[in-house]
């Protein structure tokens, strides 16, 4: 079986990781969590807590947005400006509603802006699908980044 990049999950939130890790189950990927920001910069860069995992960078980062220490879009802005890390492919997925959000992030480059559904079952597929969509990408992705954006809702 070929080797399959990692997934860094980016949550502060315990019940949130619970669920997308349960809602991830399945995926050939390994999912690896970083509880904030500075621990999601840590873990691009090899260093801290994750100055021992292997290198290379992720297939897929999906970023909070409002977690300590610092916040989802200023993660964004730095995978954005460092050469090494531009083309993963970032998701937000947050429970932030607030357009000037949803507009930085664009801003920035994200790939896609996913409002945390509040009932489980849409929370679950919605997760579920960011999977599918991003984590089997097997070739990065071309200097373009997509500019459209993707709200999932789901039903159970």
């Amino acid at each position: 079986m070929p080797h399959l990049d990692r997934i860094l999950l980016a949550e502060d939130n315990p019940t949130d990781i619970e669920l997308t890790l349960r809602a991830l189950i399945g995926l050939a990927n390994k999912v690896d969590v970083a509880r904030d920001g500075a621990e999601a910069l840590d873990y691009l860069y090899c260093r801290g807590l994750f100055a021992n995992r292997l290198p290379g960078n992720p297939a897929l980062v999906v970023l909070d947005n409002r977690m300590p220490r610092i916040d989802g879009l200023e993660v964004l802005k730095r995978i954005r400006t460092d050469a090494k890390l531009k083309k993963i492919p970032v998701i937000m997925l947050t429970a932030s509603r607030e357009h000037g959000d949803f507009l930085k992030s664009h801003a920035l480059g994200v790939h896609g802006y996913v409002i945390k559904p509040v009932n489980f079952c849409e929370f679950v597929t919605a997760v579920r699908d960011l999977g599918v969509r991003w984590a089997i990408v097997t070739e990065p992705p071309s200097d373009s980044l997509p500019t459209g954006s993707r709200r999932l809702q789901a039903a159970c």
